[in-house]
């Protein structure tokens, strides 16, 4: 302990020079004279039981890594819910969709296991379609050979490279056939092992090393641009084309080099893998003989020049960290600004690199926090200034919904049921408005919203004003802003039947796309000319005054957006004198409650 505290007391210059003498001079010309005598034999003596110990690590890791499919296949196999899905009859699309959703067992193990990379079955279905996880074998599949394969042995597995149609490359996989029905009818069950990890049990291995399928064709392999070639392209012996077990002497590429292969049989299958290892003994001799003459000339030069360089080397190195103490302390006191600059790229000039890209991301982040803050507050306070508008309009919304209610009751009474059903619309409207709060609320609502006035409106106007509200499915659930589309459509009522006699078509789509949705509100009414419609989108270009008045309408839409989702958001307007007018925007992301 005391030597260590010492140590650690000891200025980096004087600690540099007494562990290097201390520790580096005297054990060098010691172990150096030694180890030179024994390096050459150990070399050699070593590297055969060095690659047949790795050909056999290779090959129980591999083993272990394609028990997973196969535990997955023998699963699958017996899973009666999966054999329904892929062989039952479907009357309609709707009834094939609902089945894939419903069955979630194969999503389950690729999300489960990250030792596979995809699962697909084959199954031939009329009726059903294909989604990359139940595939509708076509001709150009059924005539591979592993399909052939796989039906030909009744269910025992097989492992070959194959590809796969999603990504177009080839990747190891287990193969299985697999009875649809009491028919007799087959599927074929095809499981891809993760070529990342496959090609990790190889990367640490210091000789080439080579993984085969029973065709002779590499699957995995640490040498780069031989993965789905065939092993006679590369290596013509024919001992490592044939040879199931084993090593021997052989001649690669005109060297004389050692060959060991361990074959790998799964519990199972019909075929397995071959695990192939070369090193070249030329190679493993020159590399001690160079060793040894490097040691000499390494021991000697450094014996002569460490005492002339430690002193100038641990001087450069203190003072650089002198300097890099020195800006840690300026920022601990509060100066952003400051900027290290340390030559090298040594691990003090990478340090000096990532403090100042530190210093720098600390700072963006700081100033994101407070934009972030500062949008933060600005869409909630629009939220509120909305929700006080309407919360100012109700005085008594218990007495305003019973007041509706009995002229309701009246109207349906004296058998005015449109009346009565109009009077219903507006108080669920007024309801669904006063009860809306500054969070989001599903987009079903909102469009149950949007119909309510519609249909108020068409009691107005009656067939002068006709709509139509279109909604991707699975996307009535995604959360939004309240009184985002409802002010469109209602500024395209007021609009559209302004000086249109003829009356109007009103269109809200909402389609759904991967990153979100895209809302489209068109009417075929009036329009706008070329001068309106520039006044309007320089009016939503503009910024918004801090304080006033602020009508809910296009301007308020377009500040949530763009506030909620940035200027990508904002609403795009085109229009037409006598064609109509259309509003579309975009809200990303497809969070539901």
């Amino acid at each position: 302990m005391f030597f260590i505290r010492m140590m650690n007391d000891m200025k980096i210059r004087k600690k540099l020079a007494v562990t290097f003498i201390s520790v580096a001079v005297l054990p060098l010309l010691l172990c150096g004279l030694f180890l030179t005598g024994k390096l050459r034999e150990i070399v050699i003596e070593n590297a055969f039981v060095q690659v047949s110990t790795n050909v056999e690590r290779v090959r129980k890791r591999t083993e272990e890594l394609i028990k997973v499919p196969l535990d997955i296949s023998n699963r699958l196999m017996n899973d009666g819910r999966m054999k329904r899905v892929a062989g039952q009859k479907y009357n309609s699309y709707v009834e094939v969709i609902q089945a894939y959703r419903d069955y979630t067992d194969i999503r389950d193990y690729l999300q489960l296991y990250k030792e596979i990379s995809g699962i697909r079955v084959y199954a031939e279905n009329p009726g059903a379609l294909d989604n990359w996880e139940f595939i509708q074998p076509d001709r150009t599949v059924t005539a591979q050979d592993w399909y052939k394969e796989a039906l030909a042995q009744k269910g025992l597995v097989g492992w070959n490279l194959i590809q796969d149609e999603r990504k177009g490359s080839d990747d190891l996989s287990l193969i299985r056939s697999f009875p649809l029905d009491a028919s007799g009818r087959k599927g074929v069950l095809v499981i891809n092992v993760d070529k990342r990890r496959l090609s990790s049990i190889l990367e640490q291995e210091s000789f080439p090393t080579l993984i085969v399928d029973n065709r002779n064709r590499v699957v995995a392999s640490n040498e780069a641009g031989v993965l789905g070639k065939a092993l006679s392209d590369i290596y013509a012996d024919p001992n490592i084309l044939s040879l199931q077990e084993g090593s021997y002497n052989a001649s690669i590429n005109g060297k004389a080099s050692k060959v060991v292969i361990a074959s790998l049989q799964p519990q199972d299958s019909w075929n397995g893998l071959r695990t192939i290892s070369i090193f070249s003994i030329a190679g493993i001799t020159r590399d001690a003989n160079q060793v040894i003459r490097l040691g000499v000339v390494v021991i000697t030069a450094s014996l002569i020049a460490a005492a002339l360089l430690i002193y100038a080397s641990a001087s450069l190195l203190s003072r650089r960290l002198l300097r890099l103490s020195r800006h840690m302390s300026k920022v601990r006191s509060g100066s952003w600004e400051t900027f290290l600059h340390i030559d090298g790229k040594d691990e003090i000039g990478l340090l000096s690199k990532q403090f100042n890209a530190l210093v720098r991301e600390v700072n963006h982040l700081f100033n994101e926090v407070q934009e972030t803050n500062r949008q933060k507050s600005l869409v909630e306070k629009r939220q509120n200034e909305m929700k006080f508008k309407m919360l100012a309009s109700q005085i008594n919304p218990h007495f305003l919904f019973n007041s509706l209610e009995s002229i309701r009751m009246e109207a349906h009474i004296r058998k005015q049921d449109g009346i009565a059903e109009a009077v219903w619309l507006l108080s669920t409207l007024l309801r669904s408005s006063l009860e809306t709060g500054s969070g989001r609320i599903p987009l079903g609502q909102e469009l149950e919203r949007v119909r309510c006035y519609l249909d108020i409106q068409k009691f107005r106007y009656e067939e002068r004003l006709q709509y139509q509200l279109t909604v991707d499915a699975g996307r009535e659930g995604m959360l939004v802003p309240p009184l985002i589309i409802q002010p469109l459509v209602e500024n395209a009522v007021v609009h559209g039947l302004d000086h249109h006699a003829e009356g109007v078509f009103i269109s809200v789509e909402v389609k759904a796309f991967q990153r979100g949705v895209q809302v489209k509100v068109s009417d075929n009414g009036a329009g706008l000319s070329a001068d309106r419609l520039h006044l309007v989108r320089q009016e939503l270009a503009s910024p918004a005054e801090d304080e006033g008045e602020q009508r809910i309408g296009l301007r308020n839409v377009n500040e949530r957006l763009v506030l909620l989702y940035g200027e990508s958001s904002a609403l795009q307007i085109d229009s037409e004198p006598g064609a109509g007018t259309l509003i579309t925007f975009f809200i990303p992301g497809g969070d539901s409650q």
